[in-house]
């Protein structure tokens, strides 16, 4: 029997969460089945498990890939070593093309929700929002570096509050479709002058 292709393999995976991205827009999470995702990828059961073996396996995939792409984007604004304000108005740039068509952000509210109900689900998202706060620290940590705040600044007080903004103007977004990207920043560039 031929063996098959690395790539064969990356396709079929993303074949399986591009399903799971479908029902979960369409049906929810809670309410999406193994069944549900295995008819609309369009596999065998054994094809799916192959890749998954649970529903909390395809959460944790497109949990990852969610938070990969949005903390590379943080840790390439944090390479700039901009003002503040101006790595968060970059962030937000990454946040709104998850909000777009195609975007992973109305799943995450899903995500978010089941994850004050089930114990895996939470240990999921903790993990992924641990890692993104991390990259904002970084932020934090080189607009202390940079005299942008002050010396004695708490990082880890300061990176945990400045962190809530993002998920906060999602969820607004997401919730209300306001504000927009360039209202909520002058908001911060508000909150953070110290004159």
């Amino acid at each position: 029997m031929p063996r098959v292709s690395e790539q064969h393999l990356i396709a079929r995976r993303e074949q399986i969460l591009a399903a799971a991205r479908v029902c979960f827009l369409s049906k929810g999470l809670h309410n999406t089945s193994m069944q549900d995702l295995i008819h609309e990828a369009g596999l065998s059961v054994g094809a799916v498990y192959r890749y998954f073996k649970s529903k909390n396996d395809i959460i944790a995939a497109i949990a990852e890939s969610v938070v990969g792409g949005v903390q590379q984007h943080i840790d390439e604004v944090a390479a700039l070593r901009l003002p503040l304000a101006d790595s968060f108005s970059r962030v937000l740039d990454g946040i709104d093309r998850q909000l777009g068509p195609g975007g992973f952000l109305p799943i995450a509210l899903q995500v978010w929700a089941e994850a004050t109900l089930d114990p895996t689900i939470g240990a999921i998202v903790k993990d992924r929002y641990e890692s993104l706060r991390a990259s904002v620290r970084g932020l934090i940590v080189h607009a202390v570096e940079s005299g942008e705040l002050p010396a004695d600044t708490n990082i880890d007080a300061t990176t945990a509050a400045f962190y809530g903004m993002i998920p906060g103007y999602a969820l607004q977004r997401l919730l209300t479709g306001t504000p927009d990207k360039e209202t909520y920043v002058v908001g911060v560039r508000t909150l953070l002058d110290r004159r």
